[in-house]
């Protein structure tokens, strides 16, 4: 059975002053999602789920949606703040988001097979997917507690315009052992990778591999989520902008030795737009790819 494509595509986009997921970048008005759905096919998935909030469905529809559903299959699921296990209500004065585990969970609906969960704004690069695609279709069926990630190497995550947040990798034997995140990671004056804490900087190796929210599972983990969900709200319910992410839930599993994660390596050369001020250089990396001949001038 070919994997299955999750999309985080309900963020709100705050900092980057709109929705990010339908901007178009590309040199033909093509968005990152495009990008990400095109290599997605090419390395063997076999459906896409994106989960989007409900007040920007028509627009996702036409602009997005559309342009995929006769290439591959596709379905579509809402996240809310009030889609909670039973028992809990949402704070009245709940904006924020529940976060990316949250999300994921909003899938459960749609998906029974080995599924890629990634970020829509995220540029991967396709060798990032096929590594991902052989790793869930080469699971024996019935898999459980088998999961993977990409692990991208720190160099080629970086921003010539500061430093990055990103959760550094600690791996033994190919598995995961632990992810830190690290909130200030760059080049310093020798142009050597560093970060940055109480004002001192340690050296990283460029080769260092860190997570960039591409993570492969089996619909166990959706069971493992909704436990993990309930012991969150009983201490979070009331905290307003707390969030359930997916590296809570992996470090749990992780940590318990409930679950295996096998960490995959990669040369594609991770990019995104976080602020609006990085628009421009994703539009000219973007241009760069299409004049190599890596991706068509029509792609759907």
């Amino acid at each position: 059975m070919k994997p299955t494509l999750f999309v985080l595509a309900a963020g709100m986009g705050s900092r980057y002053g709109g929705l990010k997921q339908l901007d178009g970048l590309g040199p033909h008005g093509e968005t990152i999602m495009d990008y990400s759905i095109y290599d997605a096919i090419k390395s063997g998935f076999g459906k896409v789920v994106f989960v989007i909030r409900k007040d920007f469905e028509q627009d996702f529809r036409e602009k997005i949606l559309s342009k995929y559903e006769h290439v591959i299959p596709t379905e579509v699921v809402f996240q809310s703040t009030d889609a909670l296990p039973e028992g809990f209500t949402c704070p009245p004065d709940r904006t924020k988001p529940w976060g990316t585990n949250h999300a994921v969970l909003m899938g459960k609906p749609a998906i029974n097979e080995p599924f890629a969960v990634i970020n829509s704004d995220d540029f991967y690069g396709r060798n990032s997917f096929e590594v991902m695609a052989a790793e869930l279709s080469a699971l024996p069926e019935g898999s459980h507690d088998r999961y993977s990630m990409v692990g991208f190497k720190v160099g080629n995550t970086l921003s010539e315009s500061g430093t990055v947040s990103r959760g550094v990798c600690e791996t033994k034997d190919g598995l995961l052992k632990s992810v830190v995140e690290r909130t200030k990671i760059g080049y310093n004056q020798n142009h050597d990778i560093v970060f940055y804490e109480n004002g001192e900087e340690t050296p990283l190796k460029e080769d260092t591999p860190v997570s960039m929210n591409f993570w492969g599972f089996t619909p166990d983990y959706f069971v493992h989520s909704e436990k993990s969900f309930v012991k969150f709200l009983e201490r979070d319910l009331n905290t307003p902008k707390s969030e359930f992410f997916i590296p809570i839930v992996v470090s749990e599993l992780v940590e318990s030795g409930q679950s295996t994660v096998k960490v995959l390596t990669t040369d594609s050369k991770w990019f995104g737009v976080t602020y609006s001020e990085d628009r421009q250089a994703v539009v000219d990396k973007l241009a760069e790819l299409h004049r190599e001949g890596v991706y068509p001038e029509k792609m759907f």
